[in-house]
């Protein structure tokens, strides 16, 4: 795994896409398509506007996918993941094909379709983020590591369920889903190609516990450092507690 960290997020996002946009150009020039995984939240904001940019992707040739979404939600709340990549991935981008989890839909069968679908070719490129509790998608600590299922219903922690009211998803916290479907750190390491974006100095202790601590599944995206392709990128206040 690599860390790179740059002065402020715009920089930041301009470097994280033109990552993102070389991998999937590799993908499609080597086997046709590319197949990637999106990210949601606000850190990913200025990421997408700047892939999305980019010139010269064939994105009808883009398969996407995406990490989590919370059970119960409806597809139209605001907070929903799948309104997230609908409004800020699908309408700007002609992409061919996106599997998209329903928070109202059966969630043991949601978990079984899309995760038969994600198993099928092996995914080029999945964007993530990390929570201010170290979670990785959905798999707040103590994350499974040892699972192989694709997607799994997951409890959430009252610090990251506190996160999304602070970064203004929800009122308050009774308002926040208790569960979740994520995608399992397992499947997110299967990725050819991993991009991390990480920003703000709220997550300056995720990154300190998860980059500098134990690999351990009371540090989720500690995970990413099993990764030989794995690339995470901060600005100066995510990155402030690391000796850099």
């Amino acid at each position: 795994m690599i860390l790179r960290v740059f002065d402020d997020k715009s920089a930041l996002a301009k470097a994280a896409a033109a990552e993102a946009a070389q991998l999937i150009r590799a993908a499609i020039e080597a086997r046709g398509q590319a197949r990637i995984v999106a990210a949601t939240g606000t850190s990913q904001y200025e990421f997408l506007e700047e892939l999305a940019a980019v010139p010269d992707i064939d994105w009808g040739r883009v398969e996407l996918f995406h990490l989590d979404e919370y059970i119960g939600l409806p597809p139209d709340h605001p907070a929903s993941f799948h309104r997230y990549v609908c409004e800020r991935i699908l309408a700007r981008l002609p992409i061919d094909r996106a599997w998209l989890l329903d928070g109202l839909a059966d969630p043991q069968q949601t978990c079984k379709r899309v995760g038969m679908a994600i198993s099928m070719v092996p995914v080029d490129v999945t964007f993530v983020g990390i929570g201010e509790n170290g979670h990785l998608a959905f798999n707040d600590p103590p994350a499974d590591f040892d699972t192989d299922e694709p997607f799994l219903i997951v409890n959430l922690d009252e610090q990251g369920r506190r996160q999304q009211v602070d970064e203004g998803w929800f009122a308050t916290l009774d308002e926040v889903p208790k569960t979740a479907i994520s995608m399992s750190i397992r499947q997110i390491l299967k990725s050819r190609a991993i991009v991390g974006v990480v920003s703000g100095a709220r997550k300056a202790e995720a990154v300190k516990l998860c980059f500098e601590g134990e690999i351990h599944p009371l540090a989720p995206a500690s995970a990413l450092r099993l990764h030989e392709n794995a690339t995470v990128f901060l600005d100066r206040d995510a990155g402030s507690l690391l000796p850099l």
